[in-house]
């Protein structure tokens, strides 16, 4: 008799739908914060982006460390371990708890030397600025720690409502606080920080609560109770770490390339952000599918059934597939009308929309195997593999061809996405020589 799939296909959708909605409300929300703070005036705009480039740096360390804890969870969810479940949840938000703090209190005494020596000598105005924004939204570093350790503990028990509904009243909060702060009370950039301040402690408050409630597999109370487990710990910052240092080189390497982009005038850089905006939201719900197959794997894993996740990891690719070829074309057709309502000058919706066709036609080709079978080797504990891969391919085709190109063949900003598509190409053939070796499955997250 042939065994029952873990996983039912009404089960995926109820894990997946919200994911995916979480994943893509919170890049359009992005957006509109944005556009917002964009009519404050261009020290505003700019002292944000600046201080965003730290921030999203931080962030996406935090958002690693908590996958790192998903994973443990839920491969113990799928032994049906639910007393070490509970254990390893409780540690990932001990450790996630003190990390934050940790970066929280250097970067708040020695916030203006940090900035002078990350940013060098800007104009007084956006200095100023970013010092502002800068001090509210490094307050706001162990609440956000916090609501992705909690996020990550609800999606390795299959509930991803959950964190989407925090996600959507949390950010509706936060386009509210900034269109009272900014347009009623004109607080300018210190009325964005803190809109986003506000609605990232309701994120925590909210999350530690439902963690709280009883009748679900991992319940997490008495919080000032909670001691450090050192063996636990380990394990999770052993899965954490390398994804924290993979994210982190993604954000250094985006900063890098800038600097080069920087080179080629305003009309170019103004095509070369609005793409990436683009080329970002294009993906954003697939991203959705490789969180999912995260909590997938570890669960099949976890119940030992290696066979089954190999299976899901193949099915969740072809429904990744599928959403990423439908973002493409979404987001391609809507090109020329965001970059009129952008008010962008003619020659740079010009290259901007070059620059968006050969990325629909490239990206889903290859994007997909370079990404999401990642996530399901990861959930299996393969995390150095993928840190290494992606470090390398990243800053030799996409940093160092990019800079060639630029620098000196003397391409425009295409060159950016010449360095992009080989990277994507490159990475794609070793993950699926990997996937298909099965040698991330010979590693053991749990006992």
């Amino acid at each position: 008799m042939e065994q029952q799939h873990l996983f039912s296909n009404k089960m995926l959708k109820a894990l997946l739908v919200p994911v995916i909605l979480e994943q893509l409300l919170n890049a359009l929300m992005g957006t509109v914060d944005t556009m917002m703070v964009s009519n404050v005036g261009s020290a505003a705009i700019s002292a944000v982006s600046l201080v965003d480039s730290i921030n999203v740096l931080v962030i996406q360390a935090f958002s690693a460390l908590a996958a790192g804890g998903a994973i443990v969870c839920s491969q113990y969810m799928g032994q049906k371990n639910y007393e070490q479940a509970n254990k390893s949840a409780r540690q990932v938000l001990f450790i996630i708890a003190a990390i934050s703090l940790g970066v929280t209190v250097p970067c708040l005494i020695f916030r203006q030397p940090l900035l002078r020596f990350i940013f060098g000598e800007v104009e007084a105005d956006v200095m100023a600025a970013s010092r502002t924004y800068f001090f509210y939204t490094v307050l706001s570093y162990p609440f956000i720690a916090l609501y992705d350790a909690g996020a990550s503990i609800f999606r390795a028990q299959e509930n991803t409502k959950g964190p989407m509904t925090i996600s959507v009243i949390s950010n509706g909060m936060n386009i509210a606080g900034n269109a009272i702060l900014i347009w009623v009370f004109h607080m300018g950039v210190a009325g964005a920080a803190i809109a986003t301040l506000i609605s990232r402690m309701f994120c925590a408050v909210v999350v530690l609560w439902q963690l709280h409630r009883k009748k679900q597999p991992i319940v997490v109370n008495h919080y000032l109770k909670i001691r450090p487990d050192g063996r636990m710990i380990k394990r999770i910052l052993g899965l954490g770490i390398p994804s924290g240092i993979e994210n982190s080189m993604f954000q250094l390497g985006k900063l890098a390339i800038q600097s080069s982009v920087s080179t080629l005038g305003t009309v170019a850089i103004a095509a070369q952000a609005m793409t990436n905006t683009l080329e970002g939201l294009s993906g954003i719900a697939a991203m959705g599918v490789g969180i999912g197959l995260m909590t997938v794997v570890g669960e099949c894993l976890g119940a030992g059934r290696k066979d089954e996740a190999v299976y899901y990891v193949k099915k969740l690719c072809a429904i990744a597939w599928g959403v990423l070829l439908a973002g493409c074309l979404i987001v391609f057709a809507l090109t020329k009308p965001i970059t009129m309502l952008g008010g962008m000058e003619a020659e740079s919706a010009r290259m901007c929309f070059e620059m968006t066709a050969w990325i629909t036609l490239v990206k889903p080709i290859v994007w997909m195997p370079a990404f999401i079978p990642a996530y399901g080797m990861r959930a299996a504990g393969d995390v150095k593999f993928s840190m290494a891969v992606s470090c390398i391919t990243m800053w030799v085709f996409r940093y160092c061809l990019c800079v060639f190109l630029i620098r000196i063949m003397g391409m425009g900003p295409m060159a950016v996405w010449i360095g992009m598509f080989t990277d994507w190409t490159v990475r794609a053939i070793i993950f699926l020589l990997r996937f298909h070796s099965r040698k991330w499955l010979e590693h053991k997250v749990i006992g």
